[in-house]
């Protein structure tokens, strides 16, 4: 284990060993408006106690729940050829690429993850990956200020509260204005778009399909955003992207999204996977690393890292993301995913899903106290409303093994009654039914009144 000083003899004279007489001014450097003025509220442990801790949580909670959840992780099917193949020593081992000549393997499947993003989305050209989609919606947010060299970023309350937590934890120490617009009956509400969206508007950030699994109108936000000069950012699932309209095709600017669906096992949550898309005349202002083919002084095809725009090859203020990293295993197993399945595999996956899910909302709102909370098209998820407090619904059927779906009430004011529910591929007939019957059970031991609208 590293050495940690434990008093303040010991912390004085390593500040004195390397020049300086206090901690804070390691931190000279940093705005203060940048800087924590509280302490954080981590206890103070040994690697061995935190381990012993986190052991004791991962036990005594249930692992084996049959997952109706979505909210941007997702429990699809695995292939086993993709464990088997992202096993191998020379994509687990690997390391950043910077010499091409003895990177060619890596740089070969980072080229051909970005190819699969760009022809899901629509888009010219992708990046290497980034940590996940909501840092890639960050990240996305801040290259249009850049391009258009504006200030004001318009984001629809329907994106992912956590997406847009993230965002304004990244735009707080900038000065950048953040605009949320409110949602009308599940989408985005066009008069309020129309009257956030300035001249000073850098871009508009939309989810298709957005939080409560509801479709989108792009066309609309991207003729908005445009006719003032702004982007249009969209957020996609990657799985309901197969049997939807491109972001390209509507408008889109910069296309994000989450990986975690492409092969990448939810693991309570992370690792995950951003991708990050763009058009052609954007790309020199693209975050992270980005592969590209090329030939040697043979002839011969090669990959190379390429618009290498990254603090650690130029000057920190000139970099376009303080992100200098992908993640290069996850994105390869995303890249294998795509690559087994195909065009044809995707969307299947996605249909079954959109079948699965409407299986399952449509027998649930049969249940007295259960209807659509929107009546919009959807996907492969939805919000239904429900008797009795989701959060409520959710801690009764954890407990019979079952996940019945996302408690909206904890980021929407209102809404706690609402259940977003999704479904995959690998719902089976047994799973819903299990599902209704827990929940028809629940709602007439409590003889809940319908909800009126």
């Amino acid at each position: 284990m590293p050495y940690v000083p434990n008093n303040d003899n010991d912390r004085r004279a390593m500040l004195e060993t390397i020049g300086v007489e206090k901690f804070e001014d390691l931190l000279a450097n940093i705005p203060d408006k940048l800087r924590l003025d509280r302490p954080l509220d981590i206890p103070a442990s040994s690697e061995l106690e935190l381990l012993n801790d986190i052991h004791k949580m991962s036990t005594s909670q249930v692992t084996e729940l049959t997952c109706f959840a979505g909210g941007g992780i997702y429990d699809h099917f695995i292939p086993a050829a993709v464990g088997a193949i992202i096993s191998r020593p020379e994509y687990m081992t690997a390391y950043t690429p910077y010499q091409p000549e003895v990177a060619q393997g890596t740089l070969q499947v980072m080229y051909e993850f970005q190819t699969h993003i760009c022809r899901l989305t629509g888009m010219d050209v992708a990046n290497g990956s980034m940590y996940d989609g909501a840092t890639a919606m960050a990240e996305a947010a801040i290259m249009a200020c850049r391009v258009t060299r504006r200030d004001r970023v318009v984001v629809s309350e329907s994106v992912n509260p956590l997406y847009r937590q993230v965002l304004q934890t990244y735009l707080s120490g900038r000065d950048t204005n953040l605009v949320t617009v409110p949602i009308n009956g599940g989408a985005t509400d066009k008069d309020a778009l129309v009257s956030a969206v300035d001249n000073e508007t850098a871009c508009v950030i939309i989810g298709q399909p957005n939080f409560f699994g509801q479709l989108e109108n792009l066309d609309m936000a991207a003729e908005i955003v445009h006719n003032v000069g702004g982007k249009l950012v969209v957020t996609v699932d990657p799985i309901a992207q197969a049997i939807l309209k491109t972001p390209a095709a509507c408008g889109a600017d910069i296309v994000v999204g989450e990986g975690q669906p492409l092969g990448i096992p939810m693991s309570f949550g992370g690792p995950l996977l951003g991708f990050f898309a763009t058009r052609k005349e954007l790309a020199r202002n693209l975050p992270g690393r980005v592969t590209a083919r090329t030939t040697d002084v043979d002839g011969r095809d090669g990959f190379v890292l390429t618009l290498q725009t990254r603090e650690q090859h130029i000057r920190r203020e000139k970099a376009t993301s303080n992100i200098c990293t992908n993640q290069a295993l996850c994105a390869t197993t995303a890249a294998v995913y795509m690559s087994l399945l195909g065009k044809t595999g995707l969307k299947q996956a996605a249909l079954l899903s959109t079948e699965k899910a409407h299986d399952t909302v449509e027998r649930i709102c049969k249940l007295d106290g259960f209807e659509l909370w929107f009546d919009g098209p959807f996907v492969r998820e939805t919000a239904i409303r429900t008797p009795l407090p989701a959060a409520r619904i959710i801690e009764e059927l954890v407990s019979h093994g079952i996940l019945p779906g996302v408690d909206a009430g904890r980021w929407y004011p209102g809404y706690e009654n609402c259940l977003i529910l999704a479904a995959t591929e690998k719902r089976t007939d047994h799973d819903i039914d299990r599902l209704v019957e827990e929940l028809q059970k629940l709602a007439a031991g409590h003889a809940v009144p319908r909800v009126q609208k």
